[in-house]
């Protein structure tokens, strides 16, 4: 019997396996990558009695795949926060989705585990910009813990995921994962692991400068839309910028775009006040995807870029 982890490279994908392997330790092959590598259960190769456990991946994405592993008897466990389309029914899977605004696979783990290792899912929900659900989930801890510091560390850990690459990221995610890994709680790793914080810090801090003083195709009351060059330093910094701005400004609608050789990379925002219509309008286009508060486009074709902003001034005035 073989075991597969699947999980998405961010950091709630990482928070959520944190969790489960922390409480139920098992040897298993790591499959993740980059944020935007969504398509993991491609890599599977699983067999009758195989178990693969997938981790804030979307259903839809992965739907071939997912019934070629059923139909190859491996037993499957999925925990998903995302769009999932129509999803399937087998007596191997097991499916935890809840797609609510407000709602994460670490919360969703946190659940499922009955609170044990919530303290790495308070760190998955700040990175999933979810500071009000990563609040409700600390208050069941013991103790007054650091939130400000677990905080930092779920969006440096959600800042490191972005990038074309794993040679664009300052941490390959799966090396982050298992370097996390020996840690109970993220006040024994920020204590006992300070470089990975400093490194992720200063490389933040550059990005997001850059990222803060970029263009602005369109600076509006209810909508902003920023653009980013070709560059490593903008493809990391792609996704948190797009969480920031939402946080400094509630009310307004964002889109990051960032050049790549295919046309635009692109990260959309819904306001932190109506966490809603982010999926609506990245799934108008063939590569997009997401959630109702945060969704993407992996390659928009720079001459869909005038239905891209239609769209998203459609949804958002």
């Amino acid at each position: 019997m073989a075991h597969f982890d699947v999980f998405n490279g961010d950091a709630d994908g990482i928070c959520a396996l944190l969790q489960l392997r922390q409480h139920t330790p098992r040897d298993a092959t790591l499959v993740t990558g980059v944020k935007r590598d969504i398509s993991l259960l491609n890599r599977v190769s699983a067999s009758c009695g195989d178990l693969v456990t997938v981790l804030d991946v979307a259903v839809e994405k992965n739907q071939p795949a997912l019934d070629h592993l059923l139909h190859s008897g491996a037993e499957v466990f999925y925990v998903d926060h995302h769009n999932s389309g129509e999803l399937p029914t087998a007596s191997g899977l097991q499916l935890i989705i809840n797609t609510a605004p407000d709602v994460c696979t670490s919360a969703l783990v946190n659940g499922h585990l009955a609170g044990v290792g919530a303290s790495w899912a308070v760190v998955g929900c700040f990175g999933d910009n979810l500071d009000s659900t990563a609040k409700r989930i600390a208050e069941t801890l013991p103790g007054s813990p650091d939130l400000k510091l677990w905080r930092e560390l779920g969006i440096l850990m959600n800042y490191n995921a972005y990038g074309a690459h794993v040679s664009d990221l300052h941490f390959d995610p799966e090396s982050l994962y298992q370097r996390l890994l020996p840690y109970a709680n993220p006040d024994i790793c920020l204590a006992e692991d300070p470089d990975l914080m400093k490194v992720l810090q200063a490389g933040y801090r550059e990005d997001m400068s850059c990222g803060e003083s970029a263009d602005r195709l369109i600076n509006e009351a209810s909508v902003a839309v920023v653009m980013l060059p070709n560059a490593p330093w903008a493809r990391r910094v792609s996704g948190v910028l797009g969480n920031k701005l939402a946080v400094d400004t509630p009310h307004r609608a964002h889109a990051v775009l960032t050049e790549i050789p295919e046309g635009f990379l692109v990260s959309v925002r819904a306001p932190l006040n109506k966490r809603e219509g982010a999926d609506t309008v990245c799934r108008q286009f063939p590569t997009g995807g997401g959630r109702a508060a945060a969704a993407g486009i992996n390659q928009l074709p720079k001459e869909e870029l005038p239905a891209f902003i239609d769209a998203f001034n459609r949804q958002y005035h």
